[in-house]
């Protein structure tokens, strides 16, 4: 939590010397709107991440077993550490840098930049350093995929609230329900020793999460937010 506090009031202070604005125009004021694109972000990617964990435990003939030993409490825990993860990784990628990138280099080039670092970031959260140019460029494009769909997502509402249940319905089912994360087993664990992914099945779920649903997620945002006007301003001449 003093993470999410610190980096908080960093972003504060770096829009107001940078461009004498508060923190509110990140749009962290809750308001309907936001709340529903809140919850539309995260029941669609609670959704998805859902379809491809159970789709890809189908070709690697695993299944899932309830973890006796992952009560309310434990749930309640990890639902909060995932809530807080996400956030702070929102504040840090589509916070005051992604909000200046934006008015300086319009919406494209800053939400491309931000998802490049947000899969370079990857490299060493996942410690892919020596894995090899294959594995690194596999985990840059899927992460930088996300990076990206979490970046228009902030770009077209102007507010972090649509990112930030994005990802945080993404690594909510990853993390807790299907113990795909650093907690360990969670609510369900894999059943069995399966099989790796090859060939056609790997591409699929591979496009599936590199341009299906970021193309989903971003075609949705450009059909709903046309006519709202909440693009940024051009930056002063």
């Amino acid at each position: 939590m003093l993470g999410i506090v610190v980096v908080f009031l960093l972003s504060w202070l770096i829009l107001w010397l940078i461009s004498k604005e508060h923190i509110t125009v990140l749009g962290i004021q809750p308001t309907k709107r936001r709340l529903k694109g809140f919850f539309i972000g995260l029941i669609f990617m609670a959704l998805f991440c859902t379809i491809n964990l159970l789709g890809q435990s189908y070709f690697k003939d695993i299944g899932y077993v309830r973890n006796p030993d992952y009560g309310i409490w434990e749930s309640i825990n990890g639902i909060w550490w995932a809530f807080k993860a996400a956030l702070l990784e929102e504040l840090i990628f589509r916070g005051a840098l992604l909000y200046l990138l934006i008015k300086r280099l319009g919406v494209n080039w800053a939400c491309i930049i931000s998802a490049s670092a947000f899969g370079i970031y990857h490299w060493f959260s996942y410690q892919m350093f020596g894995s090899g140019l294959i594995p690194m460029a596999y985990v840059f494009l899927l992460t930088g995929a996300g990076g990206w769909m979490f970046a228009y997502a902030f770009a077209k509402t102007k507010s972090l609230y649509t990112p930030l249940g994005l990802h945080f319905g993404w690594i909510v089912i990853s993390i807790v329900v299907f113990s795909a994360g650093p907690l360990g087993n969670s609510l369900f664990v894999p059943d069995g020793e399966g099989v790796d992914l090859g060939g056609w099945e790997q591409l699929s779920f591979f496009i599936l999460q590199t341009l299906v649903v970021p193309g989903i997620v971003t075609w949705y945002l450009i059909k709903n937010t046309r006519k709202t006007k909440l693009e940024f301003p051009n930056p002063p001449e």
